[in-house]
């Protein structure tokens, strides 16, 4: 379980895919905390850029990522965490993915309607 954690400052991206459809839900940072955390619950765990903090995914929301497998690249700095979702989506915006927007004639367009409602999950 050695991981090269040196390249981003002591994090590593991870790339989160639902296991039976294959969709790409999310890509978040872990640094060795969150990757520990997430090997010892099996509930993906990341590294907040923004909060400087821990967060398990669906502490709030209820919303949790259940670990199925986890692969890592040649390099060994970036994981691929492929997940069960609990919950409607994964997207704090309401939407299954975080991946609900495409690009159409050089504008960006949402792709999908929302899941749920993320007023009533995380409040206004």
């Amino acid at each position: 379980m050695n991981l090269d954690f040196t390249k981003l400052d002591g994090l590593l991206p991870a790339v989160i895919q639902d296991h039976a459809t294959g969709r790409v839900l999310m890509v978040g940072f872990m640094n060795e905390e969150a990757w520990r955390r997430t090997v010892e619950t099996g509930f993906a765990t990341f590294y907040s850029r923004s909060r400087n903090k821990l967060w398990m995914k669906g502490e709030s929301s209820g919303h949790r990522l259940v670990v199925k497998e986890i692969t890592t690249d040649c390099d060994l700095d970036t994981v691929l965490v492929k997940v069960e979702a609990m919950g409607p989506g994964v997207c704090h915006e309401g939407y299954r993915s975080c991946f609900f927007r495409r690009l159409d004639g050089g504008e960006w367009k949402e792709c999908e309607a929302r899941a749920y409602d993320p007023n009533t999950v995380y409040g206004a």
